[in-house]
């Protein structure tokens, strides 16, 4: 007889709140260290196909750093689906009008691109000062590397 693989099942798991300052940290070293806690594999009950993760507040968001020239050269792209609808925002102005966005597009391009991923997504709270309205959660601050 195989040995079957433990399943753990949803009202198994616990998700914890975590606190990330983002205050001097370089963008994508963040969101690849953010992203592996809402995708809970810093957990041992990590799934490829079930939402194991914590939730994760950012704060301080228009704080975080970039490296080499990308402030000026970085481009973020989005299509209207009309013809000539292409709209384009360079990392400077984003950081200047929403900072929340560069890092949630951050953490969006490493996680799954599908259902799952969307779901994941939903963990993340972003906020550009260092306030936020997840006290009653009690977050633990989360020592990033």
């Amino acid at each position: 007889m195989p040995l079957r693989t433990p399943r753990i099942k949803e009202k198994e798991i616990t998700r914890k709140w975590y606190l990330v300052n983002a205050e001097n940290r370089i963008l994508g070293r963040l969101a690849s260290q953010v992203a592996l806690v809402l995708m809970g594999k810093h957990k041992p009950t990590w799934s490829p196909h079930q939402d194991t993760g914590d939730f994760v507040v950012v704060v301080n968001a228009e704080k975080v750093r970039v490296t080499g020239q990308k402030l000026a050269d970085k481009r973020y792209y989005r299509h209207s689906g009309y013809l000539g609808g292409l709209k384009e925002v360079s990392l400077y102005t984003l950081l200047q009008k929403k900072p929340e966005k560069v890092i949630e597009l951050a953490v969006k391009g490493m996680v799954p691109k599908n259902a799952l991923g969307r779901r994941i997504m939903k963990k993340l709270k972003v906020y550009r000062g260092p306030e936020h309205p997840h006290q009653a959660q009690n977050p633990e601050v989360l020592t990033l590397k």
